[in-house]
């Protein structure tokens, strides 16, 4: 979906436990997680991201075949269904990691906002692709 050459970091975690020792050692922009997975579900991985401070405001995209759980706090972002518009998952990844930038870029010197604006502008590239899974 993105290229490293772009700027972009892509980190893959297995399972939530991955997950969580990924939030504690690299900057995150945007988590992607299933709702449906062994052991640590999305719903409890989200209530362990949320609960650090740190992570309160992290924008959670959580994916599943089933439909968005009612009977639970909705501790995401967004919930999308599988299989999910590849094109709206780009749009949502790029608003919501652009809103990070821009409020991290509120508390910087107008000259590093520029710079900022002209990264993410240039961070994405189109994949051929109709869905994602």
């Amino acid at each position: 979906v993105a290229r490293e050459s772009d700027g972009h970091h892509v980190s893959v975690a297995g399972d939530a436990v991955r997950a969580l020792e990924l939030l504690r050692r690299e900057p995150v922009q945007l988590l992607i997680t299933d709702y449906e997975m062994p052991g640590i579900d999305g719903t409890q991985l989200c209530r362990m991201v949320r609960a650090q401070p740190a992570h309160v405001d992290l924008p959670i995209v959580m994916l599943s075949a089933a439909p968005e759980p009612r009977h639970v706090p909705r501790l995401w972002t967004r919930f999308l269904r599988k299989p999910a518009s590849f094109r709206e998952l780009l749009t949502l990844i790029d608003a919501y990691v652009a809103v990070r930038l821009c409020r991290r870029a509120s508390r910087l010197s107008p000259a590093a906002v520029l710079r900022s604006a002209d990264r993410a502008a240039s961070r994405w590239t189109a994949v051929d692709g109709r869905t994602w899974p």
